[in-house]
């Protein structure tokens, strides 16, 4: 809750921009500046380059690894490079900062730095790259999907609109009802560890699954007219958009209050 007053004031500082009676990009003016401006805030990264932030993170998922489709990798190693130099350089300009005595900031850079299990991160290269590639890709498209779903959905549903002017209080409803609805990442990919059977298929050590959280989101034995967007709706919290348990987005809280 403490980077609410942030939040506000970027979102104002984006809606302040845009232009007044005439046609505009929501994606490339609202939902992808605002995501690139809170990334470049979180990792302390420097402002003026923020759309590396995104451009690094369309990069990492346009991957074939990532889409299980074609890329142009020269384009995405290059990128993938570029990426590891600029954040290795970002982590030691932080540690040189702290070792000079400047006052820890509360970025993710300096948490990793501080805590007991990561302050050596840079000295694991592809943990390093990995986990910060998490947190672009976590906090970039995810999020942005999820701002330019939910204005699609106020548009496809007009009455829902009307319902949120008339009474605003059901924002923080609506917010996870645009997460059910537009579910911003698909699935997630896992590899059995052992031998099991799940809902009587039987399911052998080292298979590859999917699990479909667009599906699950969409389960009409749990949600009652699931591919209608009802802002309103009683049981909007219980999508599965955040993963579960061990595996739960940790960046969840603060998805929500940028949308």
């Amino acid at each position: 809750r403490e980077m609410e007053g942030l939040i506000r004031s970027r979102v104002r500082e984006v809606l302040d921009d845009l232009p007044l009676d005439e046609p505009f990009d929501w994606v490339q003016n609202v939902s992808i500046e605002l995501t690139a401006r809170m990334l470049a805030t979180l990792l302390d990264f420097p402002y003026e380059q923020r759309r590396k932030l995104v451009y690094w993170s369309d990069l990492a998922t346009s991957m074939e690894q990532a889409n299980g489709g074609p890329s142009d990798n020269d384009e995405v190693f290059e990128g993938m490079r570029d990426m590891a130099r600029g954040l290795s350089a970002l982590w030691h300009d932080k540690a040189a900062r702290r070792s000079a005595g400047e006052e820890s900031g509360f970025d993710l850079i300096t948490m990793l730095q501080s805590n007991e299990d990561t302050k050596d991160l840079i000295d694991r290269p592809m943990e390093f790259l990995g986990n910060l590639v998490l947190l672009i890709v976590g906090g970039n498209d995810t999020t942005r999907n999820s701002m330019s779903g939910g204005v699609l959905a106020l548009n496809q549903f007009p009455d829902q609109f009307e319902k949120l002017k008339a009474n605003p209080d059901l924002i923080p409803n609506m917010n996870s009802e645009i997460i059910r609805w537009q579910t911003p990442l698909a699935y997630m990919r896992r590899i059995a560890k052992a031998d099991t059977v799940l809902n009587g298929q039987f399911i052998r050590k080292g298979d590859k699954l999917v699990m479909w959280y667009a599906s699950g989101n969409r389960d009409e034995r749990v949600f009652e007219n699931p591919d209608d967007f009802i802002i309103d709706r009683a049981n909007a919290r219980n999508h599965i958009a955040f993963g579960f348990g061990v595996h739960s987005c940790v960046g969840n809280r603060l998805a929500e209050l940028q949308i």
